[in-house]
């Protein structure tokens, strides 16, 4: 489930991303260049993710839960919106991480090299045979080997925390392709990452 990643935690100024390390979190991996609930300036400005499925803090709906391993879900990747990205900003990265499952969380969809024209990703564009990504968006395998989309599907039982994280990148292009593993894209962020936002919500089985 990926190799060990430096915790960070961002804080805006003027839209402007200032990454510092964070102490390790017990028994998660933390994404590199992970948005934190509340990181982002509070003004009318401020970069801002938004869902008109998820709300921040609630409970992740069936439609969009795993439809493998246990899981009886839609699968459904849900839609989002966003405003306000900096000045500067030439694409978006789009990951979905569960900070809960021990030896370095899980990864659950990573889209990279979004248009900077970009403002929203439709319901479903996580699935690959619907070509619902704008162009050139490429997606790569989750965790689970999939290619796209893959939803909550945690252990009978336990709740976990799914961060639904947007970031505003100051290149056109990571360099990437769809064979890089969401831990790479994560891992590429960090010096081209200009601000970050999130919506963190949860689902238990």
């Amino acid at each position: 489930m990926g190799g060990r990643v430096r915790i960070r935690a961002f804080c805006l100024a003027a839209g402007v991303l200032a990454a510092a390390l964070a102490p390790a979190m017990a028994g998660a991996r933390s994404p590199a260049g992970a948005a934190r609930a509340g990181a982002h300036s509070a003004g009318a400005s401020a970069f801002t993710l938004r869902s008109p499925d998820i709300a921040p803090g609630g409970t992740i709906g069936s439609i969009h839960v795993y439809d493998h391993s246990g899981c009886s879900g839609g699968n459904v990747s849900p839609a989002f919106s966003w405003s306000h990205p900096p000045a500067g900003t030439r694409s978006f990265a789009f990951l979905v991480f569960d900070s809960d499952v021990p030896e370095g969380g899980f990864w659950h969809w990573a889209v990279f090299d979004i248009p900077a024209t970009v403002r929203s990703l439709r319901e479903d564009a996580g699935n690959p045979t619907k070509n619902r990504l704008p162009r050139p968006a490429v997606q790569t395998r989750n965790d689970f080997g999939s290619l796209g989309y893959g939803g909550p599907c945690p252990p009978s039982g336990s709740r976990h925390h799914y961060h639904f994280m947007l970031y505003a990148l100051s290149v056109p292009k990571l360099g990437l392709s769809a064979a890089a593993e969401p831990a790479q894209v994560d891992s590429s962020l960090g010096r081209v990452t200009l601000a970050a936002t999130e919506i963190v919500a949860t689902f238990a089985q």
